[in-house]
């Protein structure tokens, strides 16, 4: 027996029983036809947030205090997303909600998506300059010296507004000998960022510039975006010719301030910290030329003073009595000089001629025999001093530790003893 019934499609069945398809497909078509539900406007904080980078759609959940949805964002939606949600953000999210047929369950599909307190913005610039950071890119040892004296500054910028003419005159004004190359460039707009890498590396491949300003005048976030993009921190990083980032005002920082080798807070400044003052530099010029006058005049003065010193002495006033010391000096050294010549000579004649009239040179023979007798003389004294001719005529001579022992005092008992004889030697201890 089959039972006939009305099914939730209002079709005849013949069973009561519906499938799980026709119960979801139902349900979705119920949450479909819902006009408040096509196009919903939700508030949330992002939790269980899942990036699919090879597809590009992100998933999450948006909840409160005491629900919680699932979310899907679709890469086709998300293209004008300007920053990278995060588990936690509080987010505003418009879209609709619609049932995902193969598990069953409503979801919210985002078609937009603002930051809840900070804007999107705001979040994206926070983002990058974290990543750019960890990256190394602000890194102050990478920032390169501006030149003080540039021969030839590049700005890339919008080629009309405040911005390349307040640059212009600050130049010129300040150092009228430095070359100016504009290369224009779109600084605002979905195409300036692309331009602007461009033209800087243009500029830093073509050109030999000392300095190049990057940046353009003031205004919002959103006009100030084109230098909060990466490609153009990445073009700022690799160029080899020291920038100055001119961009917006003092309250408005970008990207490109923290990449560039260095920041001006205003187009007009960074002209002024690209170039020297030249009434400045002619003013150190000047105090410098004074300075070194001064100390040369004061030089020269104490020279004319040492000069004058040494004109008023003796030597250059009357020279001669100098001159007459060193005659006087001169005549006794030679007269000491005769004189010590004269007995140089005169004493060794003297001394010759005694000595040809000694013997030495009348009698040798004689004075050989004299002095013959007198080492004979010497020798017979000593002969009678030698020890060995006392042992020859029968005594002996004791000797401790190789000396002569002469007094019988100088000895203790158990001393050793060396007696010499006529015919030998013995050892004897003190009793």
């Amino acid at each position: 027996m089959y039972k006939l019934c009305i099914n939730l499609w209002g079709y005849v069945m013949e069973d009561k029983y519906v499938s799980v398809s026709q119960l979801t497909n139902y349900i979705k078509g119920k949450i479909g036809s819902d006009p408040n539900l096509r196009e919903v406007y939700v508030r949330g904080e992002i939790s269980n947030y899942k990036n699919y980078y090879s597809s590009g759609h992100r998933y999450f959940s948006l909840k409160d205090e005491n629900s919680i949805i699932p979310a899907v964002f679709f890469k086709w939606d998300s293209g004008g997303l300007k920053f990278e949600p995060e588990n936690g953000m509080k987010v505003l999210v418009r879209g609709k909600v619609d049932v995902y047929l193969e598990q069953g369950k409503y979801q919210l599909y985002v078609k937009e998506m603002i930051d809840a307190g900070r804007g999107d913005l705001y979040i994206a610039f926070e983002q990058l300059k974290k990543e750019l950071r960890e990256a190394g890119y602000f890194d102050k040892s990478l920032k390169k010296p501006i030149p003080k004296f540039p021969r030839k500054v590049g700005v890339v910028t919008a080629s009309t507004g405040a911005a390349i003419r307040d640059i212009v005159i600050t130049i010129k004004r300040r150092w009228p000998l430095c070359e100016i190359i504009l290369f224009p460039s779109l600084v605002q707009g979905s195409q300036a960022p692309k331009n602007i890498v461009d033209q800087i590396l243009f500029a830093d491949r073509e050109f030999d510039l000392d300095t190049l300003i990057v940046g353009r005048g003031g205004g919002s976030i959103e006009d100030l975006w084109a230098f909060n993009e990466r490609i153009v921190a990445k073009a700022i990083l690799s160029c080899e010719t020291p920038i100055i980032s001119a961009v917006g005002h003092e309250t408005d920082t970008t990207i490109a301030d923290y990449v560039a080798d260095l920041r001006a807070a205003t187009p007009t400044a960074a002209a002024e910290l690209a170039v020297p003052d030249i009434n400045e530099i002619k003013s150190n010029l000047y105090n410098l030329d004074s300075r070194a006058n001064n100390v040369m005049k004061k030089q020269l003065n104490s020279n004319l003073d040492k000069f004058e010193n040494i004109k008023s002495r003796t030597l250059f006033k009357n020279p001669y009595v100098i001159l007459e010391k060193k005659v006087m000096k001169s005549d006794n050294l030679m007269a000491k000089l005769e004189s010590s010549s004269k007995e140089m000579v005169h004493y060794p004649k003297i001394r010759l001629s005694n000595v040809k009239r000694s013997n030495v040179f009348k009698d040798p023979q004689s004075i050989l025999h004299n002095k013959q007798i007198i080492l004979k003389t010497y020798m017979d004294k000593l002969g009678v001093l030698n020890p060995l001719l006392t042992i020859q005529r029968g005594y002996a001579v004791a000797r401790t530790d190789g000396k002569v022992v002469s007094y019988a005092k100088d000895l203790k008992k158990d001393d050793e003893l060396e007696i010499e004889f006529k015919d030998g030697k013995v050892n004897t201890r003190v009793l």
